[in-house]
């Protein structure tokens, strides 16, 4: 039996809020007292056939476009717009509703959540045979919301997945000297935690699966509004991490826009950018 119950009215699924909330304030100490950051890996979160059901009808991915660079290489996005099935769309709005909200309020101590209706950087996630995402801490504010990310939900869909294949997720320490914990892309396995500009994470190693195969996931994120008394906060975008002792490539590109945007005064930044030969 899952964690979370997936009920059915007319073939419309649906998570129940009591339910979620008591699933969730069981598993708030363990989550808040994790480390390197505060997360959970929780397994069997969702209904399995389900979650086959979602990895079953992925949309194609001939002419999409994936990032391809020293950073994140064979990785596809999918908005829910560009999903085929109705039943994938319903758990994605499902997994944004006020029910699964009180889950991740109970478990993690946040309130005030808010959901992405946007699906910034979110939906349906697939990484090739070769692909990779480096080691990073996340984008920090919604570009449409002007909102601070506070939480990531992923899901895996991936049945029939040796070890030997890689894809594991890795969280490491805040100074970067090691991995603290490493997760396996199982079907049905879920991972939440809290985003940081120090929570950082990635599954860096090339993928070695068959050529047939791929690495899926679901992903969501969540937000909260800007504290009392906080009119700004910096801004960041996906900042990558290299590893002790590895080949990884550091993003000078990201790393100069940082650095323009908290050391330029701001009338000189649009010069400083056209300049940075990061840029």
């Amino acid at each position: 039996m899952s964690v979370l119950q997936l009920h059915s009215i007319d073939g419309f699924l649906h998570f129940d809020e009591a339910e979620c909330r008591a699933a969730g304030k069981a598993l708030a100490a363990s989550y808040q007292t994790a480390s390197p950051f505060p997360h959970v890996v929780i397994d069997d979160l969702l209904d399995a056939d389900v979650l086959r059901d979602v990895a079953a009808h992925y949309p194609a991915t001939d002419d999409k476009t994936f990032f391809d660079r020293d950073q994140e290489r064979f990785k596809f996005q999918f908005h829910p717009e560009e999903v085929p099935s109705g039943q994938t769309r319903n758990l994605l709005a499902e997994l944004n509703g006020r029910a699964f909200l009180g889950f991740l309020e109970e478990m993690t101590g946040i309130t005030g959540l808010v959901s992405d209706p946007y699906y910034a950087g979110g939906g349906l996630h697939l990484t090739r045979r070769g692909g990779h995402l480096s080691v990073h801490a996340d984008f920090n504010v919604h570009g449409e919301m002007k909102m601070e990310r506070r939480l990531n939900l992923l899901v895996y869909l991936n049945e029939d997945w040796p070890d030997a294949y890689g894809g594991k997720l890795e969280l490491w320490d805040r100074e970067m000297k090691g991995c603290e914990k490493s997760v396996a892309p199982l079907l049905g396995r879920a991972v939440v935690f809290n985003t940081s500009l120090d929570s950082f994470h990635g599954h860096p190693d090339p993928l070695s699966c068959p050529p047939e195969r791929d690495r899926r996931s679901i992903a969501t994120y969540y937000y909260t509004a800007l504290g009392d008394g906080q009119t700004a906060i910096p801004i960041r975008t996906t900042t990558f991490q290299t590893r002790p002792g590895s080949a990884d490539k550091t993003d000078w590109g990201v790393k100069s826009g940082h650095f323009i945007a908290d050391w330029v005064p701001r009338r000189l930044q649009r010069y400083a950018k056209r300049i940075n030969p990061f840029g």
